[in-house]
């Protein structure tokens, strides 16, 4: 898969599919490879475009100079390099916040947009627990146990009663062959805490607004106050789950996109 030199990082990126462009950006300490449970079912009907966001996978320097601005900037540069002049944007958690922050100040490139967990401002409780998280990384702690802690946040409780699931889901995240280093996921964190959005009465496309029904880090009732304040906006709970809402009711959350998507 390719790499593209973009505002001085090597960005990597994949595209899948075929058809009107579709972009997915990641969250916090994920990258390219968290859209896999949706990958299918999305790339069959657009051009699905990932790519690790500055700071995580196989984007490098991992210590570069991070930001949701700079992303959003990552981000737009990516979409010209592929020519494109708009398309549709999905972003979930942290990545809702780097394409908030895209279809204000680049209102012409979003044609649709989906957020998926995510609201803001960021809660003083999460900017806290992020800042933990990226402290107990710094002093090595084992990753195993550190991955133990967060999958507590981002899984609903019946997700834990499939210890075969939350093993291989372990196995997978401490044996991931591209990791995030400490200083890039604590560079992440900050980027969250100090993110301000500039007005969500400037987002002008139509826009979806998913929220997980068990999701602990950005609750129901934070996106469905959000969702009010976007113009055009809907608001749909993905139920059975918490914030990794596409892992864990991946069918739902696919078909939630390709309806609003394809309504015109």
């Amino acid at each position: 898969m390719p790499n593209a030199l973009i505002n001085g990082v090597e960005l990597y990126y994949e595209t899948h599919g075929n058809g009107l462009p579709l972009v997915l950006v990641a969250g916090l300490g994920s990258d390219s490879q968290s859209w896999q449970p949706i990958l299918d079912a999305l790339s069959k009907q657009y051009l699905v475009i990932t790519f690790d966001n500055r700071g995580v996978g196989r984007t490098g320097p991992q210590d570069v100079e991070l930001s949701v601005p700079l992303i959003a900037d990552d981000c737009v540069a990516l979409i010209r390099h592929l020519g494109f002049s708009s398309v549709y944007l999905l972003g979930h958690s942290m990545g809702g916040l780097v394409a908030l922050e895209l279809a204000t100040r680049f209102p012409d490139i979003a044609q649709k947009l989906i957020l998926a967990a995510t609201s803001v401002p960021v809660s003083s409780r999460n900017k806290t627990l992020f800042r933990r998280w990226a402290s107990w990384l710094e002093s090595g702690m084992e990753l195993e146990p550190w991955f133990r802690s967060i999958f507590f946040w981002l899984f609903s409780a019946r997700f834990f009663e499939n210890t075969v699931a939350v093993a291989d889901t372990v196995r997978f995240a401490v044996e991931y062959p591209y990791p995030q280093s400490a200083i890039a996921f604590r560079n992440q964190v900050e980027a969250i805490a100090n993110y301000s959005c500039s007005g969500l009465a400037k987002v002008c496309p139509r826009t979806l607004v998913l929220g997980g029904q068990d999701d602990l880090l950005f609750p129901l009732a934070n996106c469905a106050r959000m969702a009010q304040e976007i113009p055009r906006a809907t608001f749909k709970v993905i139920d059975n789950a918490a914030h990794s809402l596409h892992w864990e009711e991946p069918q739902a959350f696919a078909k939630s996109v390709l309806e609003f998507l394809a309504d015109s």
